[in-house]
């Protein structure tokens, strides 16, 4: 198959690459400069040259693949709207591409977007996003709706934490404000929770819904329904050398910041059912366990 993927030379892309490439899969990897041209070339992917936001070169890729896999996203907390904005239409782009063709698209979205339903202890996947008026990033799930209405087999892939031992995404701001701060915070008691997977479990699960997924499916890549913010900070604590400690809510902003309301929230999530239904089991290395042989000096 050949299969055309945005965000290629991202943290995600750069090992996806690689996993469809050993699956027989031709690989046609977006990249905006010469070095990432380089990076592909010298994996064994097909470059093709453009910016996610250039839409008539995202239909013009989308059309000579038989797939697609889009992982592109900007993660600036503080644009997070015009992001997600910009998100959907980068989606109902490649949905006008591939309609009607019975092409997968596969769009990336994220375990902490979906509302909880009353009483349960976690997201699953029959679970529904919220609105974008709530939540900015639905957008990307309310795109995905909208074009499998006229007929895109889309396919849906909601993240948790997704790591290894020198990426951690969000984690990452957490141990850039203690750093900044002198210290590590969390909220309250900490029992509220981060779902996660390993990157290598992450992208054999996208390989595995482009080749099996079914249209309008939602699959969850967690391998850890959640991992205790208390937890995390006490190993980052370790890692800096530096004190940990229990703040009230009220003070979550001023240490923060934009990742107040992150900070204080319950995300665990579920991925049994993607596991029945794809026969997807994750065997990667957990978060705290990278988190702990990561190389401190360097961040």
């Amino acid at each position: 198959m050949r299969v055309f993927i945005t965000g290629a030379t991202g943290f995600i892309g750069a090992h996806l690459v690689p996993e469809l490439l050993q699956a027989g899969h031709h690989v046609i990897g977006l990249c905006r400069s010469e070095e990432g041209a380089k990076k592909l070339a010298q994996a064994g992917a097909e470059p093709f040259f453009g910016d996610v936001n250039d839409l008539s070169r995202l239909r013009a890729g989308a059309l000579s693949a038989d797939g697609v896999i889009h992982t592109a996203f900007n993660h600036d907390f503080a644009r997070v709207r015009q992001h997600s904005e910009e998100d959907r239409a980068v989606i109902e782009a490649l949905g006008e591409a591939l309609t009607g063709s019975g092409k997968p698209l596969i769009v990336t979205s994220g375990t902490g977007l979906v509302e909880r339903r009353l009483g349960e202890d976690c997201v699953i996947e029959t679970d529904t996003h919220a609105g974008s008026a709530k939540t900015p990033r639905a957008a990307t799930e309310e795109a995905a709706n909208a074009i499998l209405a006229k007929n895109v087999h889309v396919i849906v892939m909601r993240l948790p934490q997704v790591h290894d031992t020198h990426h951690q995404g969000r984690i990452a701001h957490h141990i850039r404000l203690a750093k900044e701060k002198g210290y590590v915070a969390y909220i309250g008691d900490g029992q509220n929770r981060l779902p996660a997977v390993h990157v290598a479990d992450a992208v054999r699960l996208f390989r595995v819904a482009l080749e099996h997924g079914r249209p309008g499916g939602f699959y969850h890549a967690v391998a850890e329904e959640g991992v205790a913010m208390r937890e995390i900070a006490q190993v980052i604590g370790t890692g800096l050398r530096l004190p940990v400690e229990s703040i009230t809510a009220d003070a979550a902003s001023s240490y923060f910041g934009v990742l107040a309301g992150l900070a204080s929230l319950d995300l665990a999530a579920s991925g049994d059912l993607t596991r029945q239904e794809l026969g997807w089991t994750p065997t990667g290395p957990s978060l705290l366990s990278d988190l702990r042989q990561m190389e401190w000096a360097s961040h």
